[in-house]
């Protein structure tokens, strides 16, 4: 099933491994022209020959840096001639009390989280405007609930949901569809890349990566949400109940919170 996806043409950014190589299958089995970009040309050279794909299209950029969006947005619409659907995945995560952290590292949760989205959104927006499409986020629980030892990532993908829900209500008679993603705990390497206090890599992750969401069943969920051009999605359990619980008792959701990462392994939090 196409999920109304044939012939679309699907921009993903942050797409060399993950959630965003996932999605890039999905939409190309759906039918979809995609183009994807990533930081390392590496990577991305491997997902091209990995997926051997005539509607594969794949650009070497940095989101965080405004002429590389720029350039990602012009290519693919020199080879695709529209764009349909934007799916800001590119995304980066930390872990570390904000009194020990370098501040460097929240300005790139920022540069890469949220300008990278502001970026790619604000180049595509003319053609999806044409093409009366849909612009999509890949958020976290994170943006709704501040959540210790990710005052970089937490500040982010705040800064995300609003940005994108500012966008959505300037652009209600314009048939654009802005929606953004909360996939929870899903099995992927940006734990493994998430920045500790000096800005290295965290590379180990405190997760138990196995029982987590595939990167396949979040990215089925996410074409299905896509296609029916939903507000948000919420994928877990826990995530749904945090974002409810929050609203009426805010207080005690800060101490369950607190309670839950201070149980991570290595957790900045423990004393």
């Amino acid at each position: 099933m196409n999920q109304g996806f044939q012939n679309k043409t699907v921009l993903i950014t942050g797409a060399s491994s993950g959630i965003g190589k996932a999605l890039t299958i999905a939409m190309l089995q759906a039918g979809a022209r995609v183009a994807i970009c990533a930081r390392n040309s590496n990577n991305l050279q491997e997902v091209k020959e990995e997926l051997m794909n005539k509607n594969l299209l794949t650009v070497q950029a940095d989101v965080s840096i405004e002429s590389d969006c720029k350039q990602f947005i012009d290519v693919a619409v020199a080879a695709f001639g529209r764009i349909d659907i934007l799916i800001n995945n590119a995304g980066i995560s930390m872990r570390a009390l904000f009194k020990d952290l370098d501040l460097n590292i929240l300005r790139q949760s920022m540069d890469i989280n949220y300008w990278g989205t502001v970026y790619c959104t604000k180049y595509a927006l003319p053609h999806i405007l044409a093409t009366k499409g849909s612009i999509v986020g890949i958020s976290s629980i994170a943006g709704y609930k501040g959540l210790p030892c990710r005052t970089g990532y937490s500040s982010s993908k705040f800064a995300m949901q609003g940005f994108l829900e500012s966008l959505r209500i300037e652009l209600l008679d314009d048939g654009v569809n802005v929606m953004w993603v909360s996939p929870g705990f899903v099995a992927s390497n940006i734990r493994n890349t998430a920045l500790s206090a000096d800005g290295s890599a965290q590379r180990e992750t405190p997760l138990d990566e196995a029982n987590l969401m595939s990167a396949e069943e979040c990215a089925s969920r996410m074409l299905k949400a896509i296609a029916h051009r939903k507000r948000t999605l919420i994928m877990s359990t826990q995530g749904k109940l945090t974002v409810w619980m929050n609203k009426f008792f805010p207080a005690w959701v800060d101490r369950q919170v607190l309670k839950h990462f201070a149980n991570e392994p290595d957790s900045p939090l423990k004393k």
